[in-house]
């Protein structure tokens, strides 16, 4: 029954195997092993690569954060399209945005705050890297979440994300402006035309 379940993991890219010669007589042993082995300092290679490249980025913070948050915006464009959706309110939106996480891994939920919509990340993929890079790594979720109002053009709004208000808790705030905004785009925090 157990080789089973590592057969369809094997299948599935995360586990591999090997036989192993015992000396013994009979179908050989078989050695699996997780896909993606630990490097130095208890790292995968995608945190070690994610934090060297944070690290290189160059300029000072403000200028990291911005071409981050720019990079989440465009990573948001990249993901695979749903159906085309309409957000008439900031719930509505929310909801949406919520769903992104979700699919991304960050176990969230949606809570109301006031007039606010705050979205609880429990569970950050990248938090390895995030907490040597944060103004790389949460430049670019706040640059995800503008970009995934923006696509279900959504109602004016103000974002903002704060990192690790626990340890492994983030918060995402949607709130709503009441000035009017041309073309309900999500209001920039850098940048023109509707990117940050």
């Amino acid at each position: 029954m157990v080789r089973f379940h590592l057969d369809v993991l094997t299948d599935a890219g995360l586990v591999t195997s090997r036989a192993v010669q015992s000396g013994t007589r009979g179908r050989p042993r078989r050695l699996y092993l997780p896909a993606s082995r630990a490097v130095a300092g208890g790292q995968t290679g995608y945190e070690l690569l994610s934090g060297i490249l944070a690290e290189r980025w160059a300029g000072d913070s403000e200028q990291r954060a911005r071409r981050a948050e720019q990079t989440g915006w465009d990573w948001a464009g990249h993901q695979e399209p749903g159906p085309a959706v309409t957000a008439a309110t900031l719930a509505e939106a929310a909801v949406h945005v919520n769903a992104v996480f979700a699919e991304l891994g960050f176990e969230p939920d949606l809570a109301r705050d006031g007039d606010s919509l705050e979205i609880r990340l429990h569970a950050c993929p990248f938090r390895a890297v995030a907490i040597k890079h944060p103004d790389v790594v949460c430049s670019m979720h706040r640059g995800l979440l503008r970009r995934a109002l923006a696509d279900v053009d959504a109602p004016p709004a103000a974002v903002s994300l704060q990192p690790f208000v626990q340890p492994h808790l983030c918060l995402a705030r949607i709130t709503p402006v009441t000035a009017p905004s041309p073309g309900r785009q999500i209001p920039p925090s850098t940048g023109s035309g509707g990117k940050p």
